[in-house]
């Protein structure tokens, strides 16, 4: 491996090239105003870099010719690592809530559970809807298999199922999740 490959291998995927370390011979420019100054060479971009007193920051090395922007670096990854925390913020965290119901569920047991699938749904969260069967309740897998159509069926507007009702070893399950 050569010094090269080996400093590149360690450096921060999330560090940008500023000043000398832009490798490009021309660079499209944005000023410390923000004005799109367009394609130029590197070392005038430098020059004008040095005349306002900022950094050169390579902000998007992909692009042909990569883009540039003139600013305080510092500057740059507090406003990135603000940007970030900003997002981290926003960023719903999808949950999934298990329904656990009983092949032979009394109707106002049914009712309870179901209000409290339509309030998690209604949350934005997923439902995985499990019912257990015990003894000789296996013996009856489609009484399961009605409930739970019935349950999809009370919310077939508002969801669509993810993972169709199937039997995991003495338990039928599905998961709802909301449209």
């Amino acid at each position: 491996m050569s010094k090269q490959e080996e400093n590149d291998s360690r450096a921060d995927p999330d560090e940008y090239r500023i000043n000398e370390d832009i490798e490009a011979r021309e660079v499209r420019l944005i000023d410390d105003e923000g004005e799109n100054r367009g394609k130029i060479s590197l070392r005038e971009a430098l020059l004008l870099a040095e005349e306002a007193g900022l950094d050169l920051v390579e902000v998007s090395p992909e692009a042909v010719p990569p883009v540039c922007k003139i600013i305080g670096y510092s500057k740059f990854r507090y406003m990135r690592q603000k940007r970030r925390q900003e997002q981290r913020r926003r960023q719903k965290v999808v949950e999934t809530k298990e329904i656990k119901l009983r092949p032979n569920i009394e109707s106002h047991d049914y009712d309870i559970k179901t209000r409290n699938i339509g309030r998690f749904l209604a949350d934005g969260h997923r439902v995985k809807v499990s019912l257990r069967f015990r003894g000789r309740e296996l013996a009856h897998q489609e009484l399961g298999f009605a409930l739970l159509e019935r349950v999809r069926e009370q919310f077939a507007d508002k969801t669509r199922v993810e993972h169709a009702p199937s039997m995991e070893g003495k338990q039928l399950m599905m998961i709802l999740v909301p449209r």
